[in-house]
């Protein structure tokens, strides 16, 4: 019952498609039923040829053909029917799985490694739904099983219990067997979960990985990956391997021992040649269950170890959902204001203590303070990257937690340090903001950031691929787009996270001029590292150990803070 809760998701899902596979599931019975038939069949034309009934015999082999043949028809029909149920649902189930992964919380995908995000999202989804037209398969054979017993016993109590008792010692043989195969498999997708993300993190950093010449330590670090997945497939596949040989054991025994069984009761005369025939014929198709059922338990140990890792996901069993309020920004004027706020990042010490700050629209409002001191921090409770332990953060009076999600999100904007662009077009870039934008809207934005003039210089224009996270481009060129993105979600709250820290003179120029014609009509706040950057800002704040210890322009800070004259002496020095 526990593993059964595990399929809860699934099953609501099947109910939306349940006419299509209770089609299917009735085609896929009936032709297990022309199976029973055949047996039958077989045994009474052999009986009537040992009667010398020529007509009798072909007339039993006539229906036995039509009943194969169209068995057969259904069978691979609804098959193939339930094969295309079946990569629809695959599909929506990734689809949810997709879903429920980008609502986790930031922390999530700090404790969980991408590969093993990756695979649940894709090949455990597909694991689970491949296995249905096997898992139906079984069962309809299972119940044409049943119907077959009774007729054996009607006819043969003992031929009926040499069944009973193979099938309980069978029944015990998979008990003994299923929870190690489960193990085994479990243990192997962890560690395979590990080496898709190394691969994947690989890719995403293969030009660090190049100049730094680190590849024969990723490539060591993977053949130990390998080495260690390929340990656990053997061991995986031993274990297999002994339940299959003592599966075929008991299968021979069964076969041999009900042949030479009904052999002996037929020379008695205690059975018809009828049912001696369909006897032989519905013992092989026992073993066929029998090799069938071997064949799917290794299967039920991978989907019920996928159902566990998509359903933890689901289910929010790892982690819960960021929720949302219901309120909205019906006009942002871009007042924001943390009130007590205190925060720590899971098992580290408090990052900021009893943090209180104003911040004001139609300003240039630098944040600075040594490293460690909390300034990414109130960024990412801005945005509820994080969420705040105590106290609370505002923005026009109302607290963030209270906002829709789609309300927070359009009103505030982030240029970090190392902005993130999908690798597809410029375009494209543009369009996932909206798919109405058209190129003369894009330009525009892209213009205001000072980026039009080098993007119509490329071959391909606004139709040049970035590449991976942008790769592309430069610092600044990836900065300005990035900006040119934010300018086009229209956000009254705009963010800057280190961003012209790592910039040549002439980018800095240029973001510098993209602030000073945002701070018109918008709240921007600026995290600097290079205090030269923010020197002409409005207002600056100092954080330090959690708390703002100062605030005032450049010039009032030189005279009355330690810690910002400080930070600015070696700012200049370097």
């Amino acid at each position: 019952m526990k593993k059964f809760k595990e399929f809860k998701k699934i099953i609501e899902l099947i109910k939306k498609y349940k006419f299509k596979i209770i089609i299917c599931f009735i085609g896929i019975f009936i032709s297990s039923f022309s199976y029973i038939l055949i047996g039958y069949l077989n045994g009474r034309a052999l009986e009537e040829v040992t009667k010398l009934n020529l007509n009798g015999a072909i007339l039993f082999l006539i229906i036995y053909l039509l009943s194969e043949v169209i068995g057969s028809l259904i069978e691979r029909i609804s098959f193939t029917k339930l094969s295309k149920v079946e990569i629809t649902m695959a599909r929506e189930v990734s689809y949810l799985t997709y879903q429920k992964v980008l609502a986790l919380p930031a922390y999530a995908f700090e404790e969980k490694t991408s590969g093993e995000i990756i695979n649940r999202v894709t090949n455990d989804t597909s694991t689970i739904i491949n296995s249905f037209d096997q898992f139906f398969g079984i069962i309809t054979r299972l119940i044409a099983s049943v119907i077959i017993y009774f007729y054996i016993l009607y006819n043969s109590y003992i031929i009926a219990l040499e069944i009973a008792i193979f099938i309980f010692i069978f029944a015990f043989v998979v008990k003994y067997f299923h929870p190690r195969l489960e193990k085994a498999h479990k243990k192997r997708k962890k560690i395979n979960d590990f080496a898709v993300s190394q691969v994947s993190e690989s890719i995403r950093g293969i030009r660090e990985i190049k100049t730094l010449g680190i590849k024969p330590s990723l490539f060591q670090n993977l053949r130990e990956l390998i080495k260690k997945s390929v340990n656990a497939s053997f061991n995986e596949i031993d274990l297999y391997l002994a339940y299959d040989i003592i599966s075929n054991v008991l299968k021979s025994l069964l076969e041999v021992g009900s042949f030479i069984t009904g052999a002996i009761l037929l020379y008695k005369g205690n059975i018809s040649i009828t049912f001696f025939i369909a006897i032989t014929y519905y013992i092989y198709r026992y073993t066929w269950i029998i090799e069938n059922i071997t064949s799917f338990t290794k299967t039920y140990n991978e989907v019920i170890v996928s159902a566990t890792r998509i359903n933890e996901i689901l289910e929010n069993k790892l982690f819960p959902d960021v929720a949302f309020g219901d309120k909205e920004l019906t006009s942002c004027q871009g007042i924001i204001k943390f009130k007590n706020v205190t925060f720590n990042y899971p098992n580290e010490d408090i990052t900021l203590n009893n943090f209180n700050a104003e911040f004001l629209p139609n300003k240039k409002i630098g944040i600075v303070g040594k490293s460690g001191q909390g300034k990414t921090t109130i960024f990412n409770l801005l945005t509820r990257i994080f969420d705040t332990k105590e106290g609370e953060i505002t923005i026009d009076g109302i607290n963030i937690q209270d906002l829709t999600e789609e309300s927070l999100r359009k009103n505030i904007s982030i240029i970090r340090q190392e902005p993130f662009l999908f690798n597809r077009t410029i375009k494209e870039n543009f369009l996932i903001l909206n798919s109405k934008f058209t190129i003369d809207d894009i330009r525009k934005y892209c213009q205001m950031a000072y980026i039009d003039d080098y993007i119509m210089s490329l071959p391909k224009k606004y139709d040049t691929i970035l590449g991976e996270g942008g790769v592309n481009l430069s610092g600044g060129q990836k900065q300005r787009l990035s900006i040119a993105r934010a300018l086009a979600k229209k956000s009254k709250i705009i963010l800057f996270d280190e961003a012209t820290s790592a910039l040549d003179n002439e980018s800095q120029t240029y973001i510098k001029n993209v602030i000073d014609d945002l701070v018109k009509d918008h709240t921007v706040l600026i995290i600097a590292h290079r205090l030269s950057t923010i020197k002409d800002a409005d207002v600056i704040y100092v954080i330090d150990n959690g708390k703002v210890s100062d605030i005032g322009s450049h010039k009032e800070l030189i005279q009355k803070s330690k810690i910002y004259k400080n930070l600015y002496e070696n700012d200049i020095r370097e």
